[in-house]
């Protein structure tokens, strides 16, 4: 019989193969998950594509489903409109704080700070954009004497605050992240401590910085309902093209206010999931670029 001192040695290197084998299937499973969206998202899309055609879908200047009219340029001009501004918002707010957190906060600041901004990161999209409704909107409709505060603008600012919460406690990790030996050679050589900060710390922490705006980005061009609430839904380019205060329509307020009663099967319904396909592209792209990015900065000033 074997004794119990050469028992425990197999069944140690047991648990650690049914360790090792679980995480391996997680890592496929989630890499099969993947594709299997993109599959479904490819196959539900071939019909638009082949019936109304690939540049007629993504640069049409119209989309009008009850014409069976299907263009997506205005889509993604709304789009790429309301997430430039959101993310403008998003990193001259988000970045400084984290900053200030990581940083220069005494205790009692950062123990009061920090509890409030994740429990702003935990309220539920819908709220905010119930909130935008009644006060943003409200406010821009008075303010610029519009005929409805729902435009590029308000969406545009209501994603921004949305997501601050995110990015900021992101960038701070990454902050914290840079070891103390560089901030303190810094100093050590005469630096003062926003010096330190500005030529030592954040370009250390910049891939780390780069990729949670990256990932903020997918968060604001992927949000739905609070977007839906706010931007107007209205599928047509601004005019002029540069216009913001104008009503516009984004990837996942088209999909969210028409694919509830698209019928099944129909052209439309194939060009919602074309719309789908062209978001998830787009957010692919971004990660793979952001990583590209990421490795570069990483070689430079090291992996922090």
């Amino acid at each position: 019989m074997d004794s119990p001192k050469k028992r425990k040695p197999i069944n140690r290197r047991i648990r650690e193969q049914i360790i090792e084998y679980s995480l391996f299937f997680t890592a496929i499973t989630s890499i099969l998950v993947m594709v299997l969206i993109f599959f479904f998202l490819i196959r539900e899309s071939l019909a638009a594509f082949s019936v109304v055609g690939v540049s007629s879908l993504l640069f049409g200047m119209k989309w009008h489903s009850a014409g069976n009219t299907f263009g997506m340029a205005p889509i993604i001009v709304g789009s790429i409109m309301v997430t430039l501004l959101a993310l403008v918002i998003n990193i001259f707010v988000g970045v400084p704080l984290a900053i200030y957190l990581s940083e220069l906060a005494g205790p009692r600041g950062r123990s009061i700070l920090k509890p409030a901004i994740e429990l702003l990161a935990g309220v539920p999209s819908i709220v905010y954009g119930f909130l935008g409704v009644l006060i943003l909107v409200a406010y821009l409709e008075k303010s610029f004497d519009m005929l409805t505060g729902r435009s590029i603008l308000a969406g545009a600012i209501l994603l921004g605050i949305m997501f601050i919460p995110a990015l900021t406690t992101i960038c701070e990790d990454a902050l914290r992240a840079v070891p103390k030996e560089f901030k303190e050679g810094s100093l050590a050589l005469g630096a003062t401590h926003w010096q330190t900060v500005r030529r030592v710390t954040l370009p250390a922490a910049s891939s780390g910085i780069i990729a949670a705006v990256v990932l903020n980005v997918g968060n604001i061009i992927g949000e739905t309902m609070a977007a839906l609430l706010v931007v107007g839904n209205v599928a047509r380019l601004p005019s002029p093209i540069f216009d913001i205060f104008d009503p516009s329509a984004i990837f996942t307020s088209v999909i969210a206010g028409e694919m509830g009663e698209v019928p099944h099967g129909s052209i439309h319904y194939h060009a919602l999931f074309a719309v789908g396909f062209v978001l998830l592209a787009i957010v692919t792209v971004l990660n793979i670029s952001a990583d590209l990015v990421r490795d570069a900065i990483q070689k430079k000033f090291g992996r922090y």
